[in-house]
């Protein structure tokens, strides 16, 4: 397997190779590596440079109770261990990569920042981890009647033209999985443990021939199951989809308790449940903290994007940040100097727009998201993700703009899958375009 020596340091500082030994230095968990990352880019210090540098010189700055300089030592002399696994990983098929690689999901870094996985173990279609999906989670041990609700759920989200995102673990996450790869839809399966076990499953070797399956891990690809591996997983796979369907929990315990109850806090992606009779159900209880109730009959999985949980509080985003963004694209052709360096920052926002006299001024920031959105969709409909990572919005915020926009008239809405392109409205509808001189400076 030919990695890059980035790569290389990346794996030595965050990765088991073998069983360890006790009293062996652990790995760089990802919140420690992304600390140690911070601090090696701020001193300019590629992780790279450690191989064949002077560590000590490098390290001398650094001080941190828990990452000493002496445990990085040992863990980037661990090159033989790496290489004898390397060869054996690349055997079986499998590949790694770091978040400096350009397939690394964008999801995982724009939820998770510096807490998300340095390295991903895995095999199959990378290009699956970057088109999102519905996670469908649940217990490993449930009914038949939820199995089969489960492969049926999973068997709907892939005719709709979507992924289904789930652990791979034995229950309610292998049926989901199962029912759409048998239909020829696509999966992401996230897994705590035995990847190197999976990859070579017959289970899922004619999905992964067919590019319909990607496997990944942020663990050894020979792990054994581990209680702590598998709930450190579960963030992953919330924040790889764009909503969530718990099938069945238990009540108060387990992880598919504790991972939907940090996915309401965290507020990753809408989440849903499947109805339950018993009102003191685990699943009843998830609706009590915030999730919703997967309504009954035909699944609609463009729906599950549109409804984000109650309890979510939409961050505000900071258009002067976009509009900054556009100018370094040259997007609007903006020069830096006519940013005013005083006043508030609505002032600010509105200094830079008039500065660009082919776009007219806007009253408010969801019309400065209409002229970009007509710019965008210019060459065809996007899907919301899409937008979403070019306009730096909240899904709830984005959302409520595409609704009424929609509602408006200015935008078209695209079903299987969901898209939006902006539409020239009809004589007599509000478009802020038809309307420049109005909303326009003097």
């Amino acid at each position: 397997m030919n990695i890059t020596k980035h790569t290389q340091a990346v794996l030595l500082l965050t990765a088991w190779f073998t069983k360890p030994a006790n009293g062996d230095p652990q790995p760089l968990t990802p919140t420690e590596w992304g600390r140690f990352a911070l601090w090696l880019k701020e001193q300019g210090i590629l992780p790279e440079a450690l191989l064949t540098g002077d560590v000590n010189r490098m390290l001398a700055n650094w001080q941190d109770a828990k990452i000493t300089a002496e445990r990085i030592r040992h863990l980037l002399g661990r090159a033989g261990a790496l290489g004898l696994a390397l060869e054996k990983w690349e055997r079986a098929g499998l590949w790694v990569m770091t978040r400096s690689d350009a397939g690394y999901p964008s999801r995982l870094k724009q939820r998770l920042k510096t807490g998300s996985p340095p390295v991903l173990f895995g095999c199959g279609n990378k290009s699956l981890l970057n088109q999102g999906g519905v996670a469908i989670i649940g217990s490993r041990d449930t009914t038949e009647s939820d199995l089969a609700y489960t492969r049926e759920l999973g068997r709907s989200v892939a005719m709709q033209g979507y992924s289904v995102v789930s652990g791979g673990a034995r229950g309610v996450d292998e049926a989901a999985m199962l029912g759409a790869l048998d239909h020829d839809g696509t999966a992401v399966g996230v897994l705590a443990d035995s990847l190197l076990r999976a990859a070579t499953s017959g289970k899922y070797r004619r999905a992964l021939m067919a590019n319909n399956l990607v496997l990944i891990s942020p663990f050894n690809p020979e792990a054994g199951f581990n209680v702590g591996n598998a709930m450190a997983r579960n963030k992953y796979i919330y924040c790889l989809a764009d909503a969530a369907i718990v099938v069945a929990t238990s009540r108060g315990k387990g992880g598919t308790w504790s991972g939907a109850m940090e996915n309401l806090k965290e507020r990753w992606v809408p989440l849903w449940v499947k109805s339950h009779p018993n009102k003191d159900s685990g699943n009843a209880a998830l609706v009590c903290n915030g999730a919703h109730w997967l309504p009954e009959g035909a699944l609609e999985v463009s729906a599950l994007f549109e409804n984000p949980p109650v309890s979510s509080v939409s961050k505000a985003p900071t258009l002067f940040a976009q509009v900054q963004d556009d100018a370094v694209n040259s997007e609007l052709d903006i020069q830096p100097e006519a940013i005013a360096s005083t006043g508030s920052s609505a002032e600010q926002e509105l200094a830079v727009l008039e500065v660009d006299k082919f776009v007219p001024l806007p009253t408010s920031f969801y019309d400065y998201f209409l002229i970009r959105f007509k710019e965008v969709t210019h060459e065809g409909p996007l899907e919301p993700q899409v937008l979403g990572e070019r306009f730096d919005l909240s899904k709830s915020q984005l959302n409520e703009w595409l609704k009424r926009a929609v509602e408006e008239g200015v935008a078209e809405k695209f079903l299987r899958p969901v898209r939006y392109q902006w539409r020239q409205p009809d004589a007599g509808q509000r478009s802020l375009f038809d309307e420049g001189e109005s909303t326009g400076a003097n």
